[in-house]
């Protein structure tokens, strides 16, 4: 049962919350998913700030033969063209060369109940992981980490048009790689996690960039004019510099793999993150933070810093 409103919260919102998704849907509920390794988990709730105290559901165990089912990271629940999709990853329990993104699909109005029925892996060129779509102009764009590049770097972000949405066309086309030192910290050089944002006539596809165990581990951002050819690499200006980091007086580390959603009334943006609350505390340590961001002069997401465990944030506008 959810506890009775309050008009502030205090980061993690959920403690052991890794590659957190975020959707809110039409009929006025967040649709939240973290990776949880062995199984895909709904959490469902119209409060942002304690969705972890919400409905939850476990909505599909992987089978124990015919398809990669181990190691199930980063799921991600989306609604398109009136069905429900959950796109995840996973491999064989072996190495990153098995490592497919597969996709499930419902058409309940409900994604807690009906039937997830799999339609199997994405026919990515690469092995690879983080899978996400982006509905632009009456097409569905496909984006992903895809390996293939060692000793070079370790993953990049490809995108490429979908036929369905399970199933690409054309070539993948590589948007972003790691060329910064601080797309490089941890180890291995990676981008990985991609979403997305459309505002002031732009797309921004924002990323994760280093290993997600470094204290680094820091988003980087892509932006595109909205009318331009998303599938052409010409077409996106990339940031030098980071535009969301760690925040040592803060005790934040590590933010990233996040996603983006808007308050109850529509009024607020918000960005969802894992970070890790002490220096070389690893990826074990990652929880679920939300804060509230807002946009510059020039039309550019503002996220400002990472917000202390300690802040009393205001609830997103209209939180019930």
């Amino acid at each position: 049962m959810e506890t009775a409103r309050e008009t502030t919260f205090r980061n993690p919102i959920l403690a052991n919350g890794a590659d957190p998704w975020m959707y809110r849907h039409t009929d006025g509920h967040y649709y939240f998913m973290v990776t949880a390794g062995n199984r895909l988990e709904v959490f469902k709730s119209r409060s942002m700030s304690r969705i972890a105290e919400g409905e939850r559901k476990v909505v599909w165990l992987p089978p124990a033969s015919g398809m990669n089912s181990k190691n199930l990271w980063a799921p991600e629940i989306h609604y398109l063209k009136g069905k429900w999709y959950i796109y995840f990853t996973a491999n064989d329990g072996g190495g990153d060369d098995t490592r497919r993104i597969y996709v499930l699909e419902n058409d309940n109005d409900d994604p807690l109940d009906g039937q997830w029925i799999e339609r199997g892996a994405v026919n990515t060129e690469f092995a690879g992981l983080d899978g996400s779509v982006l509905e632009h102009q009456g097409k569905l764009i496909f984006m992903y980490a895809g390996y293939g590049h060692y000793p070079a770097y370790g993953s990049a972000i490809y995108a490429a048009e979908m036929e369905n949405p399970w199933t690409l066309k054309g070539e993948n086309v590589l948007l972003t790689k790691p060329e910064y030192e601080w797309e490089q910290q941890g180890g291995m050089a990676i981008n990985e996690g991609p979403c997305f944002l459309k505002r002031f006539g732009k797309v921004f596809l924002i990323y994760s960039a280093s290993t997600c165990w470094s204290d680094d581990y820091a988003l980087g951002m892509l932006s595109a004019p909205e009318h331009s050819d998303l599938l052409n690499p010409s077409s996106w200006s990339k940031s030098e510099t980071p535009v969301f980091r760690k925040s040592v007086k803060n005790g934040i580390f590590g933010p990233g793999h996040n996603s983006f959603t808007v308050s109850p009334d529509g009024t607020e943006d918000w960005i969802v993150y894992h970070a890790i609350p002490e220096s070389g505390g690893g990826s074990e340590k990652r929880g679920t933070h939300i804060q509230k961001f807002g946009w510059s002069e020039e039309g550019e997401p503002d996220f400002g810093v990472p917000a202390s465990l300690d802040t009393d944030l205001p609830v997103a506008s209209g939180d019930e």
